[in-house]
């Protein structure tokens, strides 16, 4: 597989793109289950079917552009381009870090690197993941994720503390607010109107340090022309915010952002399933 992704990472995007079109199509007429939860989640969050289509076919792009991303050995510059850039200026000039997020929308692997090039040097960034269960998965994303100005931390009580320690010393964090956490790690809140297990990470994070949020998403551009770097501001929270109510005021901000572009949203994700049970050896301070 390691082969086959350092041969795919050699094709122009807009060929990736059109294998992934076709592959998210298939994925959805070949799946009953995949397509049912597709289908119930844009129903639930009170659009027409036409509106989420398109994200039938990004879905595939998402996954078939990975080996560009992950393996390339050429800056984003060309490809990337940047709306609201300002106001990450604005917060970096705080130098009190900077939390930002995004749900599964658009091109959410493309983010971290772009902000790494155009402002890693004056705010490395720190991002968020789960590792990955198959061993050569592991190795790739792990070469993949750690660039220059740009570090992983995985899902985890390590991973948590290294997050705070880079907005210690003024530089970036990423999450996914819209992942589920493991059980004890999150908070029940609204989702589009249902109730889904929120991560509590992002809100504590930003009221413990100080630091600012913002929301980011990558949009992917037609015919493999790049990406659009989208930035706007994020959400307040309160000083008094319970975890719930702190989940919920993020669970809007998601929910808005992804009503913007809603045919560039992982509609497929199992967003309100139950959470996993942490491993029976997690420290507690983990909850």
């Amino acid at each position: 597989m390691l082969q086959l992704f350092r041969a795919l990472s050699r094709c122009p995007l807009w060929l990736l793109h059109g294998f992934g079109a076709m592959a998210g199509w298939l994925s959805y007429l070949l799946s009953p289950s995949y397509r049912r939860r597709f289908q119930a989640n844009v129903r639930g969050a009170g659009l027409t079917a036409a509106q989420a289509r398109p994200a039938i076919a990004h879905a595939g792009r998402m996954i078939a552009e990975l080996p560009w991303l992950w393996l390339r050995r050429v800056p984003l510059g060309p490809v990337v381009r940047w709306e609201g850039g300002e106001l990450v200026e604005t917060a970096l000039a705080q130098q009190r870090g900077l939390v930002l997020l995004t749900p599964h929308l658009g091109c959410f692997e493309v983010t971290a690197q772009a902000y790494a090039e155009a402002f890693g040097a004056r705010a490395p960034i720190t991002v968020l993941f789960r590792p990955a269960r198959k061993a050569w998965m592991r190795e790739l994303m792990d070469g993949a994720r750690e660039r220059k100005d740009l570090a992983a931390a995985p899902a985890s009580l390590a991973g948590v503390r290294q997050m705070l320690r880079a907005l210690r010393q003024g530089q970036t964090v990423g999450l996914l607010p819209d992942q589920v956490p493991p059980d004890g790690l999150g908070a029940w809140a609204p989702f589009f109107g249902r109730p889904a297990y929120t991560m509590t990470l992002a809100a504590k994070l930003s009221m413990q340090s100080g630091a600012p949020l913002l929301l980011i998403w990558g949009e992917r551009l037609s015919w493999g022309r790049g990406y659009v770097v989208r930035i706007a501001a994020g959400p307040s929270l309160p000083a008094d915010s319970t975890p719930e109510s702190a989940a919920a005021i993020i669970n809007k901000a998601m929910e808005d952002l992804i009503r913007l572009a809603p045919q560039q949203y992982l509609w497929g994700y199992h967003r309100y399933k139950q959470p996993r049970q942490l491993p029976a050896s997690a420290p507690q301070e983990a909850r």
